[in-house]
């Protein structure tokens, strides 16, 4: 059960990013070029996987995004909000899929695996 409804806020996390960026009317066009972007974090995973996780997960979190939508609302800066919207879309994306914040065990280890 708890599986399911971790599935759903990631769904949520989506939709609420995607209603918020088309009321802004931002190009949909960049939205999908970057919606991906994100997953460069994978990156980390030439390294070793601990240090793969690490910065997979500083770029899957909820937290960071949340802040720059709110540092591009205060600022009225519409590319940082561009950039908060599309990111947390991805990870809202990532969790209602099934894909979670990675452990150092493995890539495939994810915190949506062991709920």
């Amino acid at each position: 059960m708890n599986k399911i409804l971790l599935h759903i806020e990631g769904f949520s996390i989506l939709a609420l990013s995607v209603y918020w960026y088309g009321y802004h009317q931002f190009s949909w066009v960049l939205f999908f070029v970057f919606l991906l972007a994100p997953d460069l974090s994978a990156l980390g995973y030439l390294i070793n996987n601990r240090v793969g996780a690490i910065i997979y997960n500083v770029f899957h979190t909820y937290s960071i995004p949340i802040g720059v939508i709110v540092l591009g609302e205060v600022q009225s800066n519409s590319v940082v909000l561009i950039i908060g919207l599309i990111w947390l879309a991805h990870i809202g994306m990532d969790r209602m899929v099934g894909y979670g914040l990675k452990y150092p065990s493995a890539f495939k280890d994810n915190h949506l695996s062991r709920v």
